[in-house]
């Protein structure tokens, strides 16, 4: 066989070699994210009953804080924790039916590594001052149930005020992707909307909570969070005095007083026909009563029937003399410290008067839906809603008292849409302070290593896309001749035979 012959399969083969050896040098190893989910599972311990939360999550971090896609959750059944103090052991017995539901939830195999934390609430709180020896008892009980559970029990926490609605602020600027958002890849961006605050009235109080700057870090009710990248300093100012109760109370001590003279009295913010028959030592006690004046007031057992006159003008009046009475707290006077600075914030406001405005007069003027709530009958109210009559009979008072904030400067927010679908997608019970506690603990939770592929420069690339191109051209030419030489002298060989 002479050289010619042996010449084509000797330049294949170097340039095999030489495409096995650019593999090997040039290559480089292309970290690939897992995609498989996490979850964590939360039990929210709260002054009437007991949630136990499972957040499911994806490896994929963003700037090392975990983005919670998907919420189930499950009651544990009987009342809350403070309510079974007398034997603390059945609080333990309680959690198995959601514990084993849980299991089920999640992967076997993710089991051990799952974390689950316990965070109580109010009633706990409560207890812990007031018997702290059975509050150990029922965090006892509670720990020694938990840690016999398949899951990583990470421990129990009894949650401060300012920690829940810091978590509660947490969760609403999640839900509203102020933290950040989904590019058209689908890639994780800042979203340039900046932080929203959280006006939220609560029939015991409300609360402003909101993002502070670096240096007030030190005030001492501020909770200190990092998140997605970023330090955030939250700060949340309570008010006791303006929870739906104590506004209800203000408003019918002075209502009693100014019409004392007789035990009718008419109430502007109520609804027509509806009426409630109130004790003067009910509405008139406490830090938030309207006077300090004794003098010509009724006895504490003295009765006065109170009928609502849908007076949304009176009602105004009588909800901005709150506002400006002693009692009321200073940062709707106008006295603002230097860490709380509601004029510079936008507000989110939960409340579920203002939800009820906004379904059954929808108009995008506050003062009108204000004015238009006001003056419904309480059979209006009934018509439009399965609430019962006494929490119906508040929602203009509350409603008025929000009013009153947004014409004092205070940047209000009434679209609830992004939190309203939210609360589709993830459940109503999902959208509390457990879902801020969970963001902010998939800081503590290592990222899965990542799994690595062999990549190829660019450049190497179309060089040896160019090179196996030209050998298979070359080839397929190579192969093409020997055929044509083969049938040419099969042809002529042919052709001697005939001759």
């Amino acid at each position: 066989m002479s050289w010619r012959e042996l010449l084509p399969p000797w330049l294949v083969i170097i340039a095999g070699l030489t495409g096995i050896v650019l593999l090997c040098v040039s290559t480089k190893d292309v970290p690939v994210a897992p995609l498989r989910s996490k979850y964590n599972i939360v039990l929210d311990a709260g002054p009437s009953r007991t949630l136990l939360f499972i957040y499911q999550w994806t490896t994929t971090e963003a700037n090392k804080t975990g983005v919670i896609r998907e919420c189930s959750s499950c009651p544990v059944r009987g009342l809350g924790v403070s309510n079974n103090s007398d034997s603390p052991q059945e609080v333990g017995k309680s959690l198995a039916p959601c514990l084993n539901w849980a299991e089920k939830e999640i992967p076997a195999e993710q089991h051990s590594q799952t974390p689950l934390y316990l965070g109580a609430t109010t009633s706990a709180l409560q207890l812990n001052f007031t018997r702290p020896t059975l509050s150990d008892s029922l965090l006892a009980a509670l720990t020694a149930a938990l840690k016999s559970s398949p899951f990583d029990f990470q421990g129990a926490q009894i949650l401060s005020s300012p920690e829940k609605e810091a978590f509660n602020w947490v969760a609403v600027n999640y839900v509203l992707e102020n933290f950040f958002k989904y590019d058209w890849r689908g890639q994780l961006v800042p979203s340039g909307k900046g932080i929203a605050g959280v006006l939220s009235v609560e029939g015991t109080s409300t609360q402003l909570i909101s993002k502070g700057k670096e240096e007030d870090q030190a005030h001492t009710e501020g909770v200190r969070l990092q998140l997605y990248g970023q330090t955030h300093n939250v700060y949340t100012r309570r008010c006791p005095c303006h929870g739906t109760e104590q506004l209800r109370s203000r408003l019918l001590s002075k209502l009693i007083r100014d019409q004392r003279s007789t035990k009718t009295v008419s109430n502007p913010c109520w609804p027509l026909t509806y009426s409630q028959e109130v004790q003067w030592r009910s509405v008139h006690a406490g830090l938030c009563a309207v006077s300090d004046d004794t003098s010509d007031t009724p006895g504490p057992e003295d009765k006065f029937n109170v009928t609502g006159s849908s007076n949304p003008t009176a009602c105004m009046r009588l909800v901005q003399s709150l506002l400006n009475s002693s009692s009321s707290c200073s940062f709707f006077k106008h006295s603002f410290s230097s860490v709380f600075k509601p004029f510079q914030t936008r507000f989110l406001v939960i409340s579920e008067a203002t939800d009820f405005m906004k379904e059954t007069v929808p108009t995008p003027d506050l003062g009108q839906a204000v004015n238009r709530l006001c003056g419904m009958s309480i059979e209006e109210l009934a018509k439009k809603s399965q609430t019962s009559l006494d929490t119906l009979a508040d929602y203009c008072l509350v409603a008025a008292f929000i009013f009153h904030l947004s014409i004092k400067g205070y940047v209000l927010d009434f679209d609830g849409s992004a939190w309203t679908a939210f609360q589709k997608k993830m459940g109503d019970k999902s959208s509390g302070w457990t879902l801020g506690y969970s963001l902010n603990l998939t800081n503590s939770i290592p990222q899965d290593s990542p799994s690595f592929l062999k990549g190829i420069e660019p450049g190497v690339w179309s060089l040896l896309l160019i090179l196996f191109v030209v050998l298979l051209t070359g080839s397929f030419m190579r192969i093409s001749y020997r055929v044509m030489v083969k049938e040419n002298s099969f042809s002529n060989s042919s052709v001697f035979d005939d001759n």
